[in-house]
Parts: C-alpha cells; structure tokens; sequence
C-alpha cells in the first residue's frame, strides 16, 4: 500500500533534510537563483523542501605536479567564493538567495527562517597541492568537509578509480601519503569532515583509523548490490559504523544498477541500497547524497523538486519519521557538531 502523499509531505516538511553533496556548473553556467537546468537551484530546493544541501568544489584531476597543484587551489578557491554568492542578497524579490552555513548554528537558523542552508565543501584534495595552509583557506570560505580524491591518485591519497590517462598503476602510495596523513591531521583540528568517497579501500580503512572525529562517504552506494570500485564493501561499511562514521548512499544510476542509465533506474532501486546500508550498519550511520548535477538523478527522484519522493518511499518501507529524520539529515549534523567540538 502506497503512504499517502500527504502525509508523506506533511512529515517531509517538518524535517531537516541535508542533502549532503550536490556539484555546481564550472565554468558558471546556470543561475542558482532561477528555476534552470540546474538539478539543485534554490527554487527547486524550496519547492522540494531540500532544507540544506553541501555544495561542493569539485575539482578534476590533472598531473600531480606544482603547476597542476596551482591550478587546482585557484579553481577551489573561485568555486567556493561562487558558492558564497548563492546566499547573498542582492535585493531583488525574483531572486531569493539562500543562507551560507558553516556551523550547526547557522544550518539551525537558516531552517528557522525557511531559507535553503548552502553549506560549501571541497571535493578532491588535488585542490590542497602540498600546502596543508591551503586547507585554512577552505575552512575560512566555510568548506564543511573535503573529499580527499575524486578518479585519480592525488598527493594525499590512492583513489578507488585509477586513471590510466594520467599514467596511474593500480596504487600509488599503498593507501594514505605521509602528506595525506597530515592532511587529515589538520583537518580534524579545523572542524572540516574528512570525506572517504572515491578513495581507494586501503586508504579508506586507515582514515577511520587515524581520524579523530569519524569519517564520511558522502556519496557513495553499496557494492554488493552494485559491484563498481566506487561502491562501499561490506567491510568498508562495517568500519564506518564500528568507527562512528556515515555512508552517505548516492543516486548516480550506473552506482545503484551496473551499467545503467537514469532512465534504467528507479527510485525503488535506490532506496534498495539504503535498505541493505542500514541493515548492515545500522540507521546511525546511513544517510543521503545524491550527487546531483555531478551524475545523480533517477527516474521518481530527478532533481531536488522530489525530494519529498523519497520520504514517501521511506515511509512505504515501513521507516518511521524518527528513521527518516535521521536518514535525511539527523546523521550527519551529528557528525558535524562532533568536528566543531573536537576543533573548539
């Protein structure tokens, strides 16, 4: 029997709900401000009732070399302060802007004054070159957390997905650099999440070792339903939970179905792999990162307008609104409040 759509509305509108990665157009492209292309616009966030959605500085590999580094902190940075601009106020009523929130206090207000909370992050550690003072410049531009790869090995770390355009083998560094290590190290005492989506399983496994607050796969899927390197194992999602950490499962199609396209994919069949995450890691330590305008999007959850879709499949499933409001954001802004005090 399908929950009723408007009880599932009435519950979705009283939670919090974090999306907790999203990709902005790089170059600029499409206005945030306008009902667009874009898969997340802050129009579509208030319509879908999307509270909160970290935006993240995506930044492709290139050669692991100062020119590449150089390139990469400059891109980072113009990314970020794009992102800031979603939250100024310009004083046009057509164009309402969101709320920059870097802390638990201002994602808690922006809900109180109904405005979307756009919380910025950083996604490849490529961006931070050889320079762990880069890492205080996102932090200061408000980054959240950072994805320490994305495809590629990097300075810091081996990537789940080797290029072989850019001359990768198999592994790099057998898993974490000393100089990802440190990395880590300063991002623990600046508050900003360490990010496990991408990497490789070796380094993976010894962040959650050497990280003082718990890690997160902010946009990953699980690999048994769905066997692609960029997917959680069971071990992996295992130590996510013994450590206290969080698989955010993501909504790129060919993660949830090998080989699939959007149109292949439904919102059942991603809501099959937050089932298998949650009972294998418990509902603590699962929660939702679409990847939206960075490849995710499937059919009945196509952009943030749906958002409300998955609270109605939720509820289908027999999770009740306790089990959803952590699932949509409860998790997370734990895991949050656990950087800030670790880092105060």
């Amino acid at each position: 029997m399908n929950a009723p759509i408007q009880t599932a509305q009435q519950l979705h509108d009283a939670l919090l709900t974090i999306d907790t990665h999203i990709d902005i157009p790089w170059p600029p492209g499409a206005s945030p401000f306008e009902d667009g292309p874009r898969r997340v616009d802050l129009p579509k966030m208030r319509r879908g009732g999307l509270g909160a959605g970290c935006f993240a500085a995506y930044i492709p590999q290139g050669k692991n070399d100062e020119a590449g580094f150089q390139a990469a902190y400059d891109r980072a940075i113009a990314m970020l302060h794009a992102i800031h601009e979603m939250g100024e106020d310009k004083g046009d009523s057509t164009r309402l802007p969101g709320r920059i929130a870097t802390t638990i206090a201002e994602i808690e207000a922006a809900r109180a004054e109904g405005a979307p909370a756009v919380i910025p992050a950083v996604e490849n550690g490529y961006a931070v070159g050889l320079d762990l003072d880069h890492l205080d410049a996102f932090r200061r531009l408000g980054a959240r957390y950072m994805t320490l790869t994305h495809n590629g090995h990097n300075q810091i770390s081996d990537s789940a997905v080797p290029r072989k355009d850019l001359g990768d083998g198999p592994e790099l560094h057998g898993g974490l650099s000393d100089f990802g290590r440190s990395v880590i190290g300063r991002m623990n005492k600046l508050g900003m999440l360490v990010d496990v989506s991408h990497v490789a399983k070796t380094a993976m496994l010894e962040a959650i070792e050497i990280s003082t607050t718990p890690v997160v796969a902010t946009h990953s899927s699980v690999r048994a339903l769905c066997d692609h390197p960029r997917n959680l194992d069971d071990e992996q999602m295992d130590r996510l939970a013994e450590s206290g950490g969080l698989a955010q499962i993501t909504l790129v199609s060919f993660f949830l179905k090998k080989g699939m396209k959007e149109t292949e994919v439904t919102l059942s069949d991603y809501v099959d792999h937050i089932d298998y995450a949650v009972q294998r890691m418990g509902i603590a330590h699962v929660g939702i990162g679409t990847d939206f305008d960075g490849g995710g999007g499937v059919v009945g959850f196509r952009d943030a307008s749906e958002s409300a879709h998955l609270t109605a499949e939720l509820m289908r499933r027999g999770y009740d609104a306790k089990a959803i409001a952590a699932l949509w954001g409860g998790n997370f802004l734990r895991l949050l409040r656990m950087a800030e005090e670790k880092s105060a």
